[in-house]
């Protein structure tokens, strides 16, 4: 990784729409190098382009992140039942006494509770936390530039 490719990386993560005759005139890169450039971080540096939404907006304002601990028997089918589940916006496997957290988001704090009480009638749960995010500072910021640059 060469530091022309974490400035590179550095205006993607700030906006990865960004045009590339833009984006060469922020970094004093030509548009081909960049092109290549790009092209050869796809599926390996950068794993994807997405979009990040407000899910608030959207009609669901609680988020949560949840800490489940299953006994071994449960660990697979439990894991599979979050990736499915489409209230699960983020899932990893974690270590320090419990096995996954989840972020997820919710219409209410009633359809969170109902979330977790699902999972713990399917599921043997040994331990379990949520927590309910109050406030986002910050999403997504590592490695950008300034707004100035």
């Amino acid at each position: 990784m060469t530091t022309q490719d974490l400035r590179i990386l550095q205006h993607l993560r700030r906006d990865a729409r960004i045009n590339l005759t833009v984006l060469s005139k922020k970094t004093g890169i030509p548009v081909s190098t960049l092109f290549d450039r790009l092209r050869a971080g796809e599926g390996s540096v950068i794993t994807r382009f997405t979009v990040l939404m407000d899910f608030a907006k959207l009609g669901f304002p609680v988020r949560t992140k949840v800490l489940l601990r299953a006994d071994a028997e449960s660990r697979v089918p439990l894991r599979n039942y979050l990736l499915a589940h489409n209230r699960v916006n983020g899932l990893w496997r974690i270590n320090n006494g419990f096995d996954y957290a989840a972020d997820c988001f919710f219409a209410s704090i009633k359809e969170a509770e109902e979330f977790l009480d699902t999972i713990e009638e399917k599921y043997r749960i040994v331990e379990k936390q949520m927590f309910h995010i109050i406030d986002d500072l910050a999403t997504e910021k590592a490695m950008t530039v300034d707004a100035a640059n």
